[in-house]
């Protein structure tokens, strides 16, 4: 996992083309103009997810996902949220791995994640293998826009 601004992460990563495409985005995307949902950026190699909503309470226990074949670079475009990461290891339960969205959901003791605070302009990126659980808040529910982009390992 790393956290970064905008502007310095791409010296914080090892950059891909994929990953260059995403950042390129990032950097250009206006999110008034877009719609909530998925926007394509270079097909099923990047693409983004509009996001507004209300951050939610942790408590002693939170949903979490991890993923196998995408990096996300959930990145803050208003507001701020805790997201939570922790290694699998740590994960109490979790649904069986779903190919075709890339994604397993599981549970996770808020006592074992470590609880990473992602303000407006800068972005935290997960690499599989890197549990994570977005949507918290940091004192109290707050709104939120975010953009996550959805990576594809290069083969």
């Amino acid at each position: 996992m790393i956290l970064a601004s905008l502007e310095n992460i791409s010296e914080q990563v090892r950059m891909t083309p994929n990953l260059a495409n995403a950042l390129a985005f990032l950097a250009h995307a206006n999110p008034a103009e877009l719609p909530d949902g998925r926007v394509d950026v270079d097909g099923d190699r990047v693409y983004a997810l509009i996001q507004r909503y209300e951050t939610l309470p942790a408590g002693e226990e939170v949903s979490c996902e991890g993923h196998q074949r995408y990096i996300d670079v959930q990145y803050i475009v208003e507001g701020e949220e805790c997201m939570g990461w922790a290694p699998e290891s740590r994960v109490r339960s979790r649904s069986p791995y779903d190919p075709v969205k890339d994604i397993w959901r599981g549970k996770l003791a808020s006592a074992d994640m470590v609880p990473v605070v992602v303000r407006a302009g800068e972005a935290a990126v997960f690499y599989p293998g890197d549990v994570h659980a977005p949507k918290l808040a940091v004192t109290q529910p707050a709104s939120v826009v975010k953009i996550c982009v959805k990576v594809r390992l290069e083969e």
